[in-house]
């Protein structure tokens, strides 16, 4: 089902001189517009009001331009419109989403060089989306970025929950701290990454989550990233206003552009209430329509794999350790001496597709199973893999006629250690093998310094190649799940095959050293603002040196908290990340992640504050099932929900799984109870989540 309704005209406009008003649908948030003295554009922002964004200003610095496109403006043109449609995505949260908002586009021109751009404004019920325009012109065509000058004047000293800005990582774990606290901050919130670069002691990334004093929900962010270099935020302590800070290239440059086209979109949402922050669909409306046409083949995942072994050091991705260097095609793995610790070998996958098979999972990731791993990173190494040449041990087709014999399809693995021209060089080759073995999507991965040298993670050059690598992938009818790459923007609206990323700090990092144990209060906030994110829940084992006795790590969660997991933080892939004998010691808790959905009919966001606790309930598509999850921080809370989302008159058998009395992510992490009881839409549950636990719950209809 999809209806449209636009209205064209100026009933959304109001003038007083040159300033110009944008109201939202619900008449909440009030944008407006105007040229100062300087003819520098400049918006502000309110909500019921109150100040989000105080007067701000716009435009864009030009390399090699006197006047670049910050000033000396005159408005020739204004256009209002309102637009309200309902779609269906191919996948989501949601089975319709609602696209409802006002626009405002302004036509500006430079007289001293007859050079026009346009701003356009689009303001729905939970926030504000802007974006620079540059129309077919003969005075501006190429031109290059040297800077974008977007403002955020805050209207206070907000709590903030920033990651350091920069170029190449968002692994980050999250600092809580007023804005006026961010440089005092900046060290301690710095950690090891294999491929990073700060800008500023002021500079945070997007998705950036704020809380004011009087108590407003205020989020930063950008939609539509493409051919476009990803925006920091660098603050100015002392005012508190926020200037984009683009990633630039190797030799400095933000950003080449060719006319017509057009800037990604600014967003700010804000609410008083923090579950209309991740209720939210602004971000995916702000993107263009699915342009892929059979859709057939993109289908949720739920998975398994060797991966947890290999991240805690139990396992190796690599086949030798006898050489201290390979080249593909030229180095005879046959004649060297396998370490014993290979995880990707033919006998070891097919215990987890057994594993697969038998409990219902849709498909097993393998990684290490191609030649390269013994000196694939910190070597700037170009030809690092070739995608399609495995161990000596790893039989590609006996693994692939007995996964099919089992039900279970194979998820492929591309580590391109950064050295993304030797991936493009590739691509057709990889994408074409896993068509031949029936390898549905691939899990590919930039870790390190990107190829070529002095290119980041986030500049223009990386961000064409990302959305390249996926437009390419569905030419072959595969799904795509990026690993540090760039944060996601809501692109999947446009191309659905694009059905995961990474891009912050995941399960991965609880094996080397832990992420705070309020972590995922805060990612939905942020960095699942732009789209879903293989997390790769579902640990049961917190003590990493049972796998490794050289690895002390610990999960900072109770286990209860990683079955919440698979509902609190959306995503159509979902992993269950630990080993098959974990489970199998805990067969009871298990039975939630084998029951639990990966595409949803309907979201219910029924309480959240971020840093502290956030619950979520899920409608399964196609069914009357519904499933919840509880994620809680470090203090304990007792938390009460109402069932009313449930079907009227009907009854349903509730399963709990949650945190034992003495439940405690710390000293007690697997201590956890089970509960069944017959509710209805007229049920309350009180429930109690230990420090970094939860609960989770499996609502089925009663036959």
């Amino acid at each position: 089902m999809k209806y449209t309704f636009v209205l064209i005209g100026i009933w959304l406009l109001s003038f007083s001189g040159l300033a110009q008003e944008l109201t939202s649908p619900n008449q909440d948030l009030k944008m407006k517009f105007s040229l100062n003295e300087n003819g520098t554009p400049v918006y502000q922002l309110t909500y019921k009001n109150q100040d989000v964004i105080k007067p701000s200003t716009l435009g864009l610095e030009l390399k090699n331009d006197d006047l670049s496109l910050m000033n000396s403006f005159e408005i020739v043109d204004t256009k209002t419109s309102t637009f309200d449609e309902t779609w269906e995505p191919v996948w989501g949260e949601q089975s319709e989403i609602r696209n409802h908002y006002n626009e405002l586009a302004v036509t500006l021109n430079q007289p001293q060089k007859d050079r026009k751009i346009i701003i356009r404004f689009r303001l729905f019920d939970e926030g504000l989306g802007f974006r620079y325009e540059f129309p077919e012109q003969k005075n501006l065509v190429y031109f290059v970025i040297k800077e974008e000058h977007t403002q955020f004047a805050m209207a206070g000293d907000h709590t903030a929950f920033w990651i350091p800005g920069d170029y190449d990582t968002q692994e980050y774990d999250y600092t809580t701290s007023k804005l006026s606290e961010i440089s005092a901050e900046f060290e301690g919130a710095l950690s090891h990454n294999e491929s990073q670069e700060q800008f500023s002691k002021t500079g945070v990334q997007t998705s950036l989550m704020m809380k004011s004093e009087d108590g407003l929900y205020i989020n930063l962010h950008e939609a539509a990233l493409k051919e476009y270099s990803l925006m920091n935020l660098n603050l100015d302590e002392e005012n508190l206003v926020f200037e984009s800070w683009l990633t630039p290239d190797a030799l400095g440059n933000k950003g080449f552009l060719q006319a017509p086209t057009t800037s990604p979109w600014r967003t700010i949402m804000v609410s008083n209430d923090a579950t209309d922050i991740l209720a939210s669909n602004m971000t995916l409306n702000l993107n263009e329509p699915n342009v892929i046409e059979d859709t057939s083949y993109i289908k949720p995942i739920k998975y398994i794999g060797v991966w947890w072994e290999m991240i805690t050091g139990k396992s190796a991705w690599n086949y030798t350790d006898d050489l201290p260097s390979i080249r593909i095609g030229e180095t005879d793995f046959t004649k060297a001496k396998p370490n014993g610790r290979h995880a990707a070998n033919t006998e070891h996958v097919k215990e987890y597709i057994d594993f697969a098979s038998e409990h219902g999972f849709d498909g097993v990731l393998v990684e290490g199973w191609n030649q390269g791993w013994e000196d694939w990173y910190g070597h700037s190494k170009d030809f690092v893999f070739d995608f399609v040449t495995p161990y000596p041990d790893f039989d590609v087709e006996e693994i692939h006629n007995y996964a099919a014999s089992k039900n279970v399809k194979m998820i492929m693995h591309h580590e391109t250690s950064g050295a993304i021209r030797n991936y493009e060089r590739h691509m057709d080759t990889a994408y074409a093998f896993m068509n031949k073995y029936d390898y549905p999507a691939v899990k590919s991965g930039y870790v390190g310094n990107i190829i070529p040298r002095g290119e980041h993670h986030y500049g223009q050059w990386a961000i064409n190649h990302f959305l390249y690598a996926v437009q390419k992938a569905a030419d072959y009818n595969i799904m795509v799940n990026a690993h540090e790459a760039v944060r996601p923007t809501g692109l999947r609206r446009t191309y659905p095959n694009l059905i995961g990323n990474e891009s912050a700090r995941g399960t991965e990092f609880q094996a080397f050293g832990g992420n705070k144990p309020n972590h995922v209060t805060i990612l939905p906030f942020t960095r699942l603002i732009g789209g879903p994110m293989d997390y790769t829940p579902g640990i049961f084992e917190m003590d990493i040196s049972k796998l490794n006795p050289g690895n002390n790590s610990h999960v900072n969660s109770t286990l209860a908290n990683q079955l919440a997991l698979y509902v609190t933080m959306y995503s159509p892939l979902q992993m269950a990340a630990d080993l098959p004998e974990n489970y199998m010691r805990f067969p009871d808790a298990f039975q939630f992640i084998k029951d639990v959905a990966v595409d949803w009919e309907e979201s219910k966001y029924l309480e959240a504050e971020p840093g502290q606790y956030i619950t979520v309930a899920r409608k399964a598509k196609g069914t009357n099932n519904w499933f919840v999850g509880n994620v809680n921080g470090v203090t304990p809370r007792t938390t009460t929900i109402k069932l009313d989302f449930l079907e009227k008159g009907k009854k349903y058998i509730a399963t709990i799984y949650a945190d034992a009395e003495d439940a405690h992510y710390k000293t007690n992490p697997q201590a956890y109870k089970i509960t069944t009881k017959t509710v209805t839409s007229r049920t309350k549950l009180k429930l109690d989540s230990a420090p970094a636990g939860g609960f989770a719950i499996s609502i089925i209809e009663k036959k």
